[in-house]
């Protein structure tokens, strides 16, 4: 008789924050709880040994290293963790992908604080026709320097972490500053 294999409590941690970051990214702009704060959920939860990772943050390194990931230069990496960066340089370098390959755009994940600071609305693919909402805490002309750098389908996905709660901003939503 065959049976079910049981998760780890890892596996289904990872799983679960998994389920989230999905969920948020085809919602654009609605919240969604990982199973801890911060950045760990989803570092078990996206990555492996054939990803490149950059981090901003040094204090995420260790877990990203445990994952068996490449440490790699931010124009080639799959996935950069902005953690509270004050620079919105950064998103100059991250890699966008082609119009044969959009999906090598890099995912970024970004420190923010949800529902308060600047107003912006959302629209596109995923939103009931707008969405306005407040992020405080992203590196001074974030929107202005994606804007300058998305070409869809070229362009780079974003999960802005607050805490435990993930929100998810694909290549593919319109985003406006008001």
């Amino acid at each position: 008789m065959l049976q079910t294999p049981v998760p780890s409590a890892e596996e289904a941690r990872a799983n679960t924050a998994f389920d989230a970051l999905l969920w948020a990214l085809s919602r654009p702009g609605l919240s969604r709880m990982l199973p801890e704060q911060g950045e760990g959920a989803i570092i078990s939860a996206l990555l492996d040994r054939e990803c490149r990772v950059h981090s901003v943050d040094p204090l995420l390194i260790p877990d990203i290293m445990r994952t068996g990931a490449e440490v790699a230069d931010i124009d080639v990496a799959d996935h950069v963790f902005l953690g509270s960066s004050a620079r919105s340089e950064v998103l100059d370098h991250v890699a966008i992908g082609s119009d044969l390959y959009p999906d090598d755009g890099a995912t970024i994940i970004a420190r923010c604080r949800i529902g308060t600071g600047s107003a912006i609305r959302l629209t596109g693919p995923g939103v009931k026709g707008t969405l306005t909402l407040q992020i405080d805490g992203l590196p001074n002309g974030f929107w202005s320097t994606r804007e300058a750098r998305l070409r869809y389908p070229t362009g780079f996905d974003i999960f802005l972490v607050d805490g435990a709660t993930v929100m998810g901003i694909p290549r593919s939503t319109t985003v406006e500053e008001l």
